[in-house]
């Protein structure tokens, strides 16, 4: 006999992959009972501050294999699930329900207000809509098998809801609680590391330059195959932007074995060789001979970027009265490396500990990609960020939160034919 404390779905987890599988069991299955259970007080924090509080929803990418290139860690495995739910998708679901969306010069999509607040109220709303009840301010505190069918969750006051299926989606498996509830099923557990964070640096080269940004950068690791492209921006820890975030992200493990000590090697001039930057000096001392080097910046490079680094190239001459023709070849080549291969040692990481990305989560040779459900345990099924996926800056963690969600709630209802 059912009860007010049986469900049809639990969803263990209020973020983006939580809310779209709830809403896509829900609305298929009308009258079916589905709840989700978000420990903090507030659901979709991460939507919240995602894209400095704009929310880049997904990334307009929509082939499904490009789309699989972006992600370190689950590539693979993404490419059927992106054949079934991909960026185009989404959009389509968004603007369906009532926000426009708007896709950026680089490819990422926002919503059209520019503000998250959209994105959290239409899930909210399809939520309210679909009859999904959500639970704030409730975490679980355990999970057990039912001997004839289902799950019994104990939340953290000590009350028992019982569910024919069982959702995780308790984010990175830096929040214990996820890893110690999979690990329990016979999951393996890959160790979660920082995958999008800062470069701490501490160096007089770029000391007071914070909020200066270069476009188009390189940026390479010293003894790893590791190397990036992209805008990289210098900040109050060191450098940060799309060009260091990417490199993060692929480097996430290499980097987290080495305590984050490295050495990071950065050509301001994109992918200029220091052959073809000497010779933009050389063609320089012919166009412009009565400029100082200090006040003529090449290759883009911001002004006062630019006098840091010619000042270091000096180093200790007088840099200020030094006009393009007296550029000696030694300074030349001192400068060409300052510009093309700027080497900064790193001594740590930075990120925001709310909206940052983790590497690990459950083993993805455990879950069944058509269906996302446990190979271990029938009717436990995962999404989001509790897997070991993740993809790099510019929308892709959200899209494949979407993906495995909708994936997940469409099984999940297919499963039990409400």
């Amino acid at each position: 006999m059912t009860t007010n404390d049986d469900y049809d779905l639990i969803v263990a987890g209020g973020g983006a992959a939580g809310f779209f599988a709830a809403i896509t069991f829900a609305e298929a299955h009308p009258g079916a009972r589905v709840v989700i259970l978000e420990k903090s007080r507030e659901v979709l924090g991460k939507v919240k501050i995602s894209g400095g509080g704009r929310c880049n929803v997904t990334h307009a990418c929509f082939d499904p294999r490009a789309l699989s290139a972006f992600y370190p860690r689950g590539s693979k495995q993404l490419i059927g699930p992106f054949n079934r739910w991909s960026p185009t998708d989404t959009m389509e679901w968004f603007e369906s329900r009532g926000v426009p969306l708007k896709v950026e010069a680089d490819n990422r999509v926002f919503p059209q207000s520019d503000s998250s607040q959209s994105i959290i109220d239409c899930l909210n709303g399809c939520a309210r809509d679909a009859g999904v009840e959500v639970r704030r301010s409730t975490a679980v505190k355990a999970v057990n098998s039912l001997p004839a069918d289902g799950f019994e969750v104990m939340l953290r006051d000590g009350e028992p809801i019982h569910t024919r299926n069982l959702l995780l989606t308790l984010g990175g498996t830096r929040n214990r609680i996820g890893a110690d509830l999979a690990e329990q099923f016979g999951h393996r557990i890959q160790v979660a590391a920082p995958s999008l964070f800062t470069f701490k640096i501490d160096d007089p080269r770029i000391e007071g330059l914070q909020g200066l940004s270069v476009d188009h950068a390189g940026v390479k690791i010293t003894g790893l195959k590791l190397a990036s492209s992209g805008p990289v921006l210098i900040t109050h820890w060191g450098l940060s932007g799309p060009g260091i975030l990417r490199l993060s992200a692929w480097g996430a493990r290499e980097l987290q074995e080495r305590e984050y000590r490295f050495e990071a090697v950065i050509n301001w001039c994109g992918d200029l060789s220091e052959e073809k930057i000497i010779a933009g000096f050389d063609q320089r001392r012919i166009d412009s001979p009565r400029k100082k080097v200090m006040n003529d910046p090449l290759f883009g490079i911001p002004t006062r970027l630019w006098k840091s680094l010619v000042a270091a190239a000096a180093d200790g001459t007088d840099a200020d009265s030094l006009h393009w023709p007296h550029l000696t070849k030694s300074t030349a080549r001192k400068l060409a490396g300052q510009l093309g291969a700027c080497r900064f040692q790193v001594d740590g990481k930075s990120m925001n500990k709310d909206e940052f990305v983790t590497c690990g989560g459950v083993h993805l040779g455990d879950v069944n990609f058509k269906t996302m459900e446990s190979r271990k345990t029938s009717g436990l099924y995962f999404a989001g960020e509790i897997l070991d996926i993740d993809g790099i800056t510019g929308g892709f963690n959200f899209q494949s939160a979407w993906t495995t969600g909708r994936i997940a709630g469409e099984a999940i209802g297919n499963s039990i034919g409400v």
